[in-house]
């Protein structure tokens, strides 16, 4: 049996920040790549091109130049106004950054799932009369959810990993809780090797439920 050396508890806490910070990141990062992709198939061209230019650009800096940007510059921007001190939490540094990494990926994500919607469907739709908001929440959503759904589940096996970046900023996930015990025990290798096992484990888990969800939302639907 691994001896963690008393560091269980503080591993099982950074597991648990760790769970929090991508379910958080994961839903505002839903919200943003939906919204993006919706403004992306805007017939309004500036905005379409501007979504497109800010989702690259974010898709091509590292996720750990994105925290840091974001947790030192709002930071300096908050002393630059106010008068106090102030301090980012990591834990909104971490959400705010990886929600926008997360959000550019999947608004192309988005982006195909509304376009693999059969135009036809649209038409038929607009000559019943229904209004543009329950199209979108009667045709197009529950579809874009079902072609979406696999390119979403690798996003979020990603940002499982990336939640790891966030130590960076102190925030006390998995990771930063794996080098205080390893800095305190000098056994480096025996808590990596617990931290793999765990992100493996999750991993493993989330894929199990994927696949699920997957199953699930093509019951009823027609193949071929």
């Amino acid at each position: 049996m691994i001896n963690l050396q008393g560091f269980g508890p503080q591993l099982l806490e950074g597991v648990m920040t760790t769970l929090q910070l991508a379910a958080v990141s994961l839903i505002f990062g839903v919200i943003i790549g939906l919204a993006a992709a919706m403004a992306k198939l805007s017939p309004i061209r500036w905005l379409a091109r501007g979504v497109d230019v800010v989702t690259n650009l974010l898709r091509g800096l590292p996720e750990l130049l994105t925290i840091l940007i974001l947790y030192y510059g709002v930071q300096n921007l908050f002393n630059a106004i106010f008068e106090d001190y102030v301090e980012v939490d990591g834990f909104a540094a971490g959400v705010a950054a990886l929600s926008l990494v997360f959000g550019s990926y999947a608004s192309e994500t988005f982006r195909g799932a509304f376009l693999a919607i059969p135009a036809g469907q649209i038409e038929a739709a607009k000559s019943f009369g229904m209004s543009p908001f329950l199209i979108f929440r009667r045709i197009q959503l529950p579809q874009v959810w079902r072609y979406a759904l696999p390119g979403l589940g690798n996003l979020w096996l990603v940002l499982i990993k990336d939640t790891s970046l966030v130590s960076v900023v102190g925030l006390q996930e998995l990771m930063r809780k794996t080098q205080i015990a390893t800095s305190v025990t000098k056994s480096p290798f025996t808590f990596y090797s617990v931290a793999a096992a765990i992100f493996i484990g999750l991993t493993l888990i989330s894929t199990f439920v994927l696949l699920w969800l997957e199953k699930r939302s093509r019951r009823g639907v027609r193949m071929g």
